[in-house]
Order: structure tokens, then sequence, then C-alpha cells
């Protein structure tokens, strides 16, 4: 319900100046895009700010990223995305390279952004945002069996895009051969 004359709800403003830069990061970890990103924060706080007063006292964090994710969702549905270009993969740095750290981190956002959007929203959701198991199925409204299974085949995907992240610091990890 709208209050009279426009007035902030109690604690929003509040909410938004604390969280809003997590969320921000949340919604571009699912978006892959800061200025969509932008929008879809925009656009669940837009739709939260007239409930303020209902969802305030329980979790309104978990609210509104549940809100983002199932927002996003909807977003990524209406839109054909197409063929999106990729260019190679980058050498691997060695590991005193400077830059070898951000160069592995946009590999793996981009990476992240080839997942489909329920994998996408578990790995933000469990490794991003440190949810458990069970707090990422609450928030997607799936069961956890879901959440594990997409966390697998996400995972799976984001090891053959990103071998690069197998490298440890003085060489090859000592993990099992991937074949």
């Amino acid at each position: 319900m709208l209050r009279r004359g426009g007035a902030q709800p109690p604690g929003f403003e509040e909410f938004v100046a604390a969280r809003g830069p997590r969320l921000l990061r949340v919604a571009w970890l699912l978006t892959g895009d800061a200025q969509l990103a932008e929008d879809l924060l925009q656009t669940v706080l837009a739709k939260v700010w007239p409930k303020w007063e209902q969802i305030a006292d329980g979790s309104p964090e978990a609210y509104v990223r549940t809100a983002m994710v199932h927002t996003n969702i909807s977003w990524w549905r209406r839109h054909w995305w197409g063929e999106v270009p990729h260019g190679e993969l980058p050498d691997t740095a060695a590991p005193s390279d400077a830059f070898a750290r951000v160069d592995l981190e946009q590999s793996l956002a981009a990476a992240i952004r080839r997942l489909p959007p329920r994998q996408r929203a578990v790995v933000v959701l469990r490794y991003f945002e440190d949810l458990s198991v069970e707090d990422t199925a609450a928030t997607l409204g799936c069961a956890t069996g879901t959440v594990k299974s997409q966390s697998a085949k996400a995972l799976r995907t984001l090891r053959g895009l990103l071998p690069a992240a197998e490298l440890v610091e003085g060489g090859e990890s000592g993990g099992r051969e991937r074949g």
C-alpha cells in the first residue's frame, strides 16, 4: 500500500544505503552487465517499496535477493539472446603477474554469464552470497536436490570453461586429472 504523499516507509532508505552495494553486486553477478544490474536492483526496490512495512521485520535482504532472482529470470525469458560472440580465453598468466587475479576474475564472470539463468542464480547465491543449500532452495523456491544438481552442472560447465582456474601458485594443482 502506497503511503500518502509518497513518504518513505521507515527504515527503507537506511536499508538501501546499508545493503545496496552488496545487492548491486548480486544483481551484477546475475545479469553480467552493470547497467542491467542497476536496472534490476532499481526495479526490485520499486516493487518492494510499497510492501516495506510488511517485510521489514522479517528478512528484507533475502526477500529482495529472491525478487531479484525471479525478476532476472523473467527478463531473461522475455529476450532471445541469440549467439553471443566469445573470444579465446587469454593465456594463463604467471602466478607472479599482478594482473593474473583480475584476468581470472574477468574470465570467471564471463563464464558465469554463459550459464543458464537457474544455474547462474544457484552459483551466485551459493558461492558468492555464501548461502546454504537450504537457503538457496528457499530463495529459488525449489527443492534442495535441485540446488545440488544445478550446482554440480554449473561447476562442471565452469571447470570446462576455466582451465586456468586449476592452476595454483608454483604450477599445476595436485588434484586428479580431468579428462
